[in-house]
């Protein structure tokens, strides 16, 4: 795991289930200054398995994002390994007894970063990819007078049916192996890491890309060369940390909350923030038709899909190879200049 990066200590917080986390912490890297006003900042959260790290792949490649210009504040989600998480959390809450966060507590406790310890009063921009979208649907319902602008692509404002499922396959996979003792396990459960990265990887892709040997591109001459790199990369991840993910992930709902109470249409046709929502077209869990349906319930909100045969890993940070980064940096320069 990287050490670039800054820490702001939360306290015990409170979280959404009723449960207190206690010393909770919040870790973040930032790019740029704020200025007089406290206005300029852009937030970017994290995304399922990634860190600030990866974050900066978008930093490089979109010139919109200007560190001359704004404040870029990368803050790490709960359960990545770098903020509070399952396998940095001493007992009681150690492991698999993590207790359940979503993404209201995620931005509830990133708020308190920007204002508190960046003195941020007005945010210009929320963007991210994936799970880092959803948490920008996610700040423009919870603090709509806060947020000027969001950008999620590949993502949604409530977690689909058929992305429960999707979720529960891969959960399946890695709970399948007898060393992951009910995350209890004296040693990482390296098979059922690797089944994890196998079925993601099986989603995280379209039928065409793996039709047409557009792996190839990634430097992999067949797909189950593809698959073993997936491994590789999962066995980097302690097993606890994606679990408690995947479950913030599967609670993902802009309205589960008390001031929604559930009523999703009103959560969206609460967000003022201007929005432009970017599925891709081939995208197996994030479909441009859940998108579609959000758009329509929000005031600011234009949908515009991209297309590629990359699915849902086209906008995946340093990706080569596609126009995806310049599409991306025409949308982030549009939603700056209003």
């Amino acid at each position: 795991m990287a050490a670039d990066h800054e820490t702001f200590e939360l306290g015990d917080v409170r979280l959404q289930s009723g449960v207190t986390l206690p010393a909770a912490r919040l870790a973040c890297k930032t790019w740029g200054s704020l200025n007089e006003s406290g206005d300029n900042a852009i937030v970017m959260p994290t995304f399922y398995t990634g860190t600030h790290v990866r974050n900066e792949g978008y930093v490089r490649a979109v010139p919109a994002l200007d560190p001359a210009r704004y404040l870029i504040v990368s803050i790490n989600m709960f359960g990545n390994g770098l903020s509070s998480s399952p396998s940095n959390t001493p007992p009681p809450y150690d492991g698999p007894r993590f207790p359940v966060v979503t993404l209201h507590d995620n931005v509830a406790c990133q708020r308190r970063l920007l204002t508190e310890a960046l003195g941020v009063r007005r945010i210009a921009l929320v963007m991210g990819w994936s799970m880092a979208g959803c948490q920008s649907y996610q700040w423009g319902a919870q603090y709509p007078d806060m947020v000027d602008a969001i950008l999620p692509f590949c993502a949604s404002a409530r977690t689909s049916a058929h992305n429960q499922v999707f979720l529960e396959g891969v959960k399946a996979a890695l709970l399948a192996d007898s060393a992951f003792a009910d995350g209890d396990y004296a040693a990482p459960p390296e098979v059922g890491l690797k089944a994890f990265g196998r079925v993601y990887a099986g989603w995280a892709y379209s039928q065409t890309f793996y039709r047409e040997r557009l792996h190839c591109e990634l430097g992999f001459e067949t797909w189950e060369a593809l698959l073993r790199d997936w491994e590789r990369d999962h066995l980097e991840w302690d097993a606890n940390d994606l679990l408690a993910k995947l479950r913030t992930w599967q609670l993902g709902d802009i309205s589960a909350n008390a001031r929604y109470k559930g009523d999703f249409e009103r959560a969206l046709g609460a967000i003022k923030a201007r929005a432009i929502l970017v599925p891709c077209t081939t995208d197996l869990y994030f479909p441009p038709e859940d998108n579609a349906i959000e758009a329509r319930h929000m005031p600011n909100a234009d949908l515009r899909p991209y297309e590629s045969a990359w699915g849902h890993c086209v906008a995946s940070p340093g990706r080569k190879g596609t126009d995806f980064m310049r599409f991306l940096n025409a949308c982030v320069a549009e939603l700056l200049a209003g």
